[in-house]
């Protein structure tokens, strides 16, 4: 990814707390804006990394405070890519139930990794299941 030009970037580790992913969701989404993302995209945004943390932190992590948390986030005027890795033994996506499935409605496993895949253009995991990259392409909405 070196050989990109992103226009923003950060890397930080956060330590494995509910709550501790808001500042940087808050800066990505301050450049975000001053790139002229729309609304749309930045709720999109918005919502796939907070799930993403907050699995990170909770099964990756199971708040675990020893264990950080590292967000990864590139910015670009037509690109968000985001990287989320925990400590934890990792997991198989593929093994997660589908939470649209009738005999899982009343489960909520799923459904963070469901809304993700829904609002971002990519989702992919790392083969040890303890990383994951989100993309965002910019799409041609007026609605800034």
């Amino acid at each position: 990814m070196a050989d990109e030009h992103w226009t923003w970037q950060t890397d930080r580790s956060i330590p494995s707390e509910a709550g501790a992913g808001r500042r940087i969701q808050e800066a990505l989404l301050r450049q975000m804006a001053a790139a002229g993302w729309s609304r749309h995209e930045r709720f999109s945004v918005r919502l796939a990394v907070e799930e993403a943390i907050v699995n990170a932190i909770a099964h990756g992590n199971r708040y675990d405070t020893a264990k950080q948390v590292r967000v990864r986030c590139w910015l670009r005027p037509e690109l968000v890519r985001i990287e989320v890795c925990d400590e934890g033994a990792g997991f198989d996506p593929a093994r997660v139930p589908d939470p649209t499935d009738p005999e899982q409605l009343q489960c909520p496993c799923g459904r963070g990794l469901m809304l993700m895949r829904h609002f971002m253009t990519l989702v992919q995991y790392t083969p040890s299941g303890n990383t994951v990259l989100l993309e965002k392409r910019r799409s041609a909405e007026t609605d800034r």
